[in-house]
């Protein structure tokens, strides 16, 4: 697993980063079968490119005619070499660019594995000069030394262009960087805020700089970079050159790379996104496009998932389950699981880092909904539900008793009675001051305990029972009781789906826009907010579709109305919003496809999208 990510990957971008201009879709008539990779390999996640230690899956057969046959994951080829995914229709064959023409470029086979789609760059990396050698779990690339030799300036229709004038093809890696000036959620722009400031892109070349750039660019180091100015610094590390841009809040960056001269090109504009259409896997394709609603235009990066695909399952995704409490981020959760594909989930509590809506997995509840916000279910037959959810359980004791509990293994509190099971975890801490803990065990009332102040004292959860909380009333729950459960939910519907996630609001039902934040209890404050979002939905196609939508070109991301209406324009028949703002993180094989992995809050749970490697090939 990948366990770190560290400040010189290339995600796509927080807003709209894409590598290259539009190309054409490079496709066969029929999708021929990745190549295989012989059973016995040398495999590892830690790429030592020039110097650098980095995270990156890689594979090495360690018996093939092929000498010195490489494969990396395509996030890897994509971060950490720069190298562009051009469109494709066919799973089997990635077309690639990289300081290369636009007419027969190179085409990599493909190799599906454990979450990860690897790419064999042999040819290409034998081409470029790379010398390659595994160490271990680590491979170890080195690349000719290259020079930056100049920098120039200039304008375009739509914005600013810089270019790195290359003496030969390098490895580059850019990112975005958090705001100069710190704020709650760099992705949330509340109605009367102020522009945000500035954001900063790092952008770092595998060679190094002509002496004279360095001292253009660095010959007054006591005076502040003015604002207004491009490019911030340049600066030389360990024989990498770092150049730091300076971005207006409303635009982005469009990178390219041009050969004959070499040449690296950076665009920065309002409406940066390229469309990408690519044929990823059997039953899944990764798609980004701005999509225009009314005068503006949004850039969306979304996967277009078939359920029916053989092989391919969806289910919820936990920070750990071993416990109900702790954060991640949705890239290191995706890999631990190797999930192929992942979204961010459902609401938690960002201080307690507990979940504040429904999960259920394989027909087992493990966090229960809250306030009748809205939720996805499904089956493992391509079966979708969406609606507004409530779980209600009652306990039946046996003179007949019947008590309501509202709320079951969460971290939302309210009056009433709560139930915290196992999967909590082996304890719980009271949430409230003065709660009132019964220990349930086999059925039966063991205990009663009275709760002192919030966040003190670990009550053990029995193993085979529970803990009934009751909040701001009194049980007559005596020593012996026995007890039983029933449950419910409303709509019926749900129950009859083994997986659900819940957050809200409910976007789209049946082809219309449903959105109504009382009825799911969002303030207006939230319901009026421009954030980057997170969707997922259901199309005519009966596909499953998980989206990210960023700011929208010019300014900030959309309101939850204009984000329904979005849904709603790409076709969604439902749709659901979930977890948004710095939250907002779409995963595929090993990379962020919408940001900045920097970029990216921790997150509770999510939605994973799973291949089994048993399934036949495309």
């Amino acid at each position: 697993m990948i366990l770190k990510i560290l400040n010189s990957v290339l995600p796509l971008l927080s807003t709209a980063l894409c590598l290259t201009a539009t190309y054409r879709v490079f496709a066969e008539n029929t999708p021929s079968l990745p190549t295989p990779v012989p059973s016995a390999v040398s495999a590892g996640n830690q790429i030592i490119l020039n110097g650098r230690t980095l995270p990156g899956a890689w594979l090495q057969p360690t018996a093939t005619t092929v000498k010195g046959q490489t494969y990396l994951s395509d996030g890897a080829v994509k971060q950490l070499m720069g190298i562009d995914l051009l469109n494709s229709s066919n799973p089997g064959k990635q077309p690639v660019q990289w300081f290369s023409g636009l007419t027969n470029p190179p085409i990599l086979n493909t190799n599906l594995s454990e979450g990860y789609r690897y790419l064999d760059i042999t040819q290409l990396a034998q081409t470029a000069k790379w010398q390659i050698q595994a160490n271990g779990s680590t491979l170890v690339i080195s690349t000719p030394p290259s020079q930056l030799k100049n920098i120039r300036l200039g304008k375009q229709p739509k914005g600013d262009r810089v270019v790195l004038d290359l003496d030969i093809a390098t490895p580059w890696q850019i990112r975005q960087e958090l705001p100069v000036k710190k704020v709650v959620d760099p992705d949330e722009i509340i109605p009367k805020s102020t522009t945000p400031p500035n954001r900063e892109w790092t952008l770092t070349l595998d060679g190094t700089a002509d002496p004279a750039l360095i001292q253009r660019y660095n010959s007054q180091p006591t005076t502040p970079p003015i604002p207004a100015s491009i490019i911030q610094k340049v600066e030389m590390v360990n024989n990498q050159t770092i150049v730091r841009l300076s971005v207006p809040f409303g635009q982005s960056l469009q990178v390219s790379t041009i050969p004959q001269p070499n040449r690296l090109v950076i665009d920065i504009q309002p409406d940066a996104m390229v469309e990408k259409t690519i044929a990823w896997a059997q039953g899944l394709q990764w798609r980004q496009q701005l999509v225009t609603l009314g005068t503006d235009r949004f850039p969306v990066v979304w996967l277009d998932i078939n359920p029916r695909a053989i092989g391919l399952s969806i289910k919820p995704i936990l920070t750990n389950p071993q416990t109900l409490t702790g954060t991640a981020p949705l890239l290191l959760t995706a890999q631990n699981y190797l999930a192929v594909a992942a979204i961010n989930g459902g609401y938690f509590n960002r201080n307690n880092k507990l979940p504040l809506g429904a999960i259920r997995r394989d027909n087992q509840w493990i966090s229960g909904p809250i306030l009748n916000r809205g939720a996805i279910a499904w089956n493992n037959n391509g079966q979708f539900y969406f609606g507004r959810l409530t779980l209600t359980e009652t306990l039946i004791t046996n003179n007949n008793q019947r008590l309501p509990i509202s709320l079951l293994n969460t971290g939302y509190v309210q009056r009433g009675i709560a139930r915290y099971t196992p999967i909590w975890g082996n304890t719980y801490t009271p949430l409230a001051d003065n709660e009132i803990i019964v220990v349930v065990e086999n059925n039966q009332v063991i205990n009663q305990l009275a709760g002192d102040k919030s966040g003190i004292t670990a009550i053990p959860i029995p193993q085979n029972g529970y803990l009934l909380i009751f909040r701001n009333q009194t049980p007559q729950l005596p020593m012996g009781t026995k007890v039983s459960l029933t449950s419910n939910t409303t709509t019926p519907e749900f129950s009859r789906y083994p997986h659900i996630i819940g957050a809200g609001p409910l976007l789209v039902q049946n082809r219309q826009i449903v959105l109504d934040g009382p009825a799911e209890t969002f303030s207006p404050a939230f319901m009026k907010g421009q954030a980057v979002r997170s969707s997922i939905c259901t199309t005519s196609r009966g596909n499953l579709m998980i989206a990210a939508v960023h700011n929208r070109a010019g300014g900030g991301g959309p309101t939850l109305e204009e984000q329904a209406k979005l849904m709603q324009t790409m076709g969604c028949i439902n749709a659901l919003n979930l977890d948004g703002g710095s939250s907002t993180s779409l995963y595929l094989g090993g990379q962020l496809l919408d940001r900045s992995p920097n970029t990216a809050a921790r997150v509770h749970n999510g939605i994973g999208i799973f291949i089994s490697p048993k399934a036949p090939s495309p």
